[in-house]
């Protein structure tokens, strides 16, 4: 049953005083293994008594358990934990009675602390498996651990038996687990996990509902019905159900090509930034007045359901901060902020220079970065479409301008074309917000080839209780270029 409105206090684990410590020099035995470390997808890693790799689900470095092997592979075993017989000091209960079961989280075995400082050590050693190192630890940028999740799809099932079944799928599998509970999402959203398994019980057709997708934005909670075939008395429940929980409403019909309509009244999504540094000034005004805003000022950020949405408002603030403290524009500097979204940077670095051009490849956010900047009354944004995975794209849009600041915040594949370009730009300092800190170590290396220091990093733990992380790195140009054989060398590349 659900636990509406209610949180489970990670509480430690008990050490087993029944489970003597075994010797460290042996790896395992028949009964158990040591977990030696966590893997990057936050598996426990160890070795078998031959030597094999072991890849255990909800195991933590130093602990002893036992395990069964659900999936043998040539060159490693993937297990599970069956039994813990010692329990790490990092070992707590987790917040959700489904964790283990369900995909959404990897980590909430783990106190959030020790999570996080595994999520710097990932991206440490992602870095330096490109041979480049850090002047000092990544720093941290954090927020609750739970309640932070503002958007979620949940997808439905009807079983043979006619039960409904809501919730997310099961870790490495198609099958759909019926949550009762999920503490990671907003309050505000998971309240809605009982009414809406409800709501599905009373449709005529509950099987033409593919998913539902749920947004808390700050103007209002949103749901969006994913619906294969048209059901008019169903559309009449949910607009009921919506007027009821004071929701607005989407429509998301057809199967091929889904066209989205509003049940409700279309509903004003958007989020916002918060400016928190100190008084800005340089951006412009339509009437050409100069724009001084003292700190605190609110940006609104309107989008669809589709767009790109950083999950946790939070952290999201915590990089906006962090990106204006670690470039410190100055009014009248050029930035180009790439992979622009609907501007969560190109807003607040504009409220600065008042000169920021943001690029991204779908026309609908290009036309969604501009709205956002009439809305917010800056003048001094431009929007424009590009492939930003073409070089000659990139060359020519590094081309039009002597660049002062550039960011980057790419999906998960990363830019590597950019990068390459940028690592021959001489821009001053450079901004990489990544999602994969392995694609942005790889794109780290061709900055670094081409006179770029890592000056500055972070991680940002937008996903608590997962083993995914975002992280941001500041590159400084050392002002010594790229050798004329490592420009060689790139261009081959």
């Amino acid at each position: 049953m659900a636990m509406l409105g209610k949180r489970r206090t990670p509480k430690p684990a008990t050490k087993k005083a029944s489970a003597p410590r075994r010797s460290q020099q042996a790896a395992s035995d028949d009964r158990g293994v040591d977990i030696l470390r966590l893997a990057h997808d936050g598996r426990g890693v160890a070795r078998d008594a031959a030597g094999k790799t072991l890849f255990v689900d909800r195991a933590l470095p130093g602990e002893w358990v036992e395990i069964a092997v659900h999936k043998s592979r040539q060159r490693f075993d993937e297990a599970h934990v069956r039994e813990v017989l010692t329990a790490s000091p990092e070992r707590v209960t987790p917040a959700c009675a489904h964790f283990g079961v369900c995909g959404g989280c990897d980590l909430q075995h783990q106190t959030l602390d020790a999570q996080r400082h595994h999520k710097q050590q990932v991206l440490v050693e992602q870095l330096a498996r490109q041979g480049l190192t850090l002047d000092e630890a990544p720093a941290l940028l954090s927020s609750d651990g739970l309640g932070y999740r503002r958007r979620a799809r949940l997808g439905v099932k009807v079983d043979a038996e006619g039960r409904i079944h809501l919730g997310f799928r099961a870790r490495g599998s198609h099958h759909l687990i019926d949550m009762g509970m999920c503490p990671v999402l907003v309050p505000a959203l998971e309240a809605l996990l009982a009414p809406l398994r409800e709501q599905l019980a009373l449709l005529d057709a509950p099987r033409q509902v593919g998913h539902l997708e749920l947004i808390a934005s700050d103007g209002g909670v949103c749901l969006v019905v994913r619906q294969l075939r048209a059901q008019p008395d169903d559309a009449q429940r949910w607009q009921a159900f919506a007027a009821v929980h004071a929701l607005s409403l989407g429509w998301l019909l057809g199967r091929e090509s889904p066209r989205l309509e509003w049940l409700t009244e279309t509903p004003d999504l958007h989020y916002k930034v918060v400016l928190n540094g100190p008084t800005l000034a340089g951006a412009e005004r339509e009437n050409g007045q100069e724009n001084v805003s003292e700190a605190g000022r609110e940006l609104l950020l309107g989008f669809a359901p589709g767009d790109f949405l950083q999950v946790n408002a939070s952290v999201n603030q915590r990089l906006v901060d962090t990106a204006l403290e670690w470039l410190a524009p100055n009014a009248g500097e050029r930035v180009l902020d790439c992979f622009a979204g609907v501007g969560n940077f190109s807003l607040a670095l504009a409220a600065h220079t008042g000169k920021v051009t943001g690029v991204e490849g779908n026309p609908l956010m290009v036309e969604r970065l501009a709205a956002n900047a009439r809305r917010n009354d800056l003048s001094g944004v431009s929007a424009r479409q590009a492939d930003l995975s073409r070089e000659d794209q990139v060359r020519a849009l590094l081309g039009e301008s002597d660049w002062d600041l550039v960011v980057l915040d790419p999906p998960r594949e990363g830019a590597e074309a950019l990068s390459r370009q940028l690592a021959r730009s001489g821009v001053a300092r450079i901004l990489y917000v990544s999602c994969d800190p392995a694609t942005l170590a790889r794109d780290a290396a061709h900055l670094a080839a081409g006179g770029y220091r890592l000056a500055r990093s972070a991680v940002a733990d937008m996903f608590a209780q997962t083993a995914h992380l975002e992280a941001v790195v500041l590159f400084e140009h050392s002002e010594i270029p790229a050798s004329d054989e490592t420009t060689a060398q790139m261009s081959k590349e």
